[in-house]
């Protein structure tokens, strides 16, 4: 298997997204790698490793999922690979858990997400973020 970071979902992943999918909740795993240094597009000075920058980001996330019923359910730091085997491993891995695949959408496209999300860009080498459904019943629901 072959594992390829990105920053940005291809035309066939957005196109996915947009289709009827489960109803409710969804989280979404995000296996997370920065950036040594921040790089922003528009090619302003800084000196924030891609960690700091990213976390400018998820201040700015975890607002706007607490004010649409979302949160965070879980993020931690990557030690070590215990099984399997992959190149490179993520820095964090954190669990964002959104009350519906269409409320995540709404807040891709909305203009705070457009004001935070260079940070996000800036430090990220690149993730993986994997969708996930079925929550009923386990402990993540109780916190929507």
């Amino acid at each position: 298997m072959e594992v390829i970071n990105k920053v940005y979902p291809n035309k066939m992943q957005i196109k996915g997204f947009l289709e009827p999918g489960a109803e409710g909740p969804i989280c979404m795993v995000n296996l997370l790698k920065f950036k040594l240094r921040a790089e922003y597009d528009d090619g302003r000075e800084t000196d924030l490793t891609g960690r700091e920058a990213y976390g400018l980001y998820e201040a700015g996330i975890r607002k706007i999922l607490q004010g649409v019923g979302g949160c965070i359910g879980f993020e931690g730091d990557v030690e070590r690979l215990t099984l399997g085997e992959v190149e490179e491993l993520w820095d964090v891995v954190a669990l964002a858990v959104w009350p519906s695949r269409q409320i995540m959408l709404e807040v891709m496209q909305s203009q705070d997400m457009q004001e935070i999300g260079v940070h996000r860009s800036a430090g990220l080498a690149g993730q993986l973020n994997i969708e996930t459904t079925g929550l009923d019943g386990h402990w993540l629901k109780d916190k929507l």
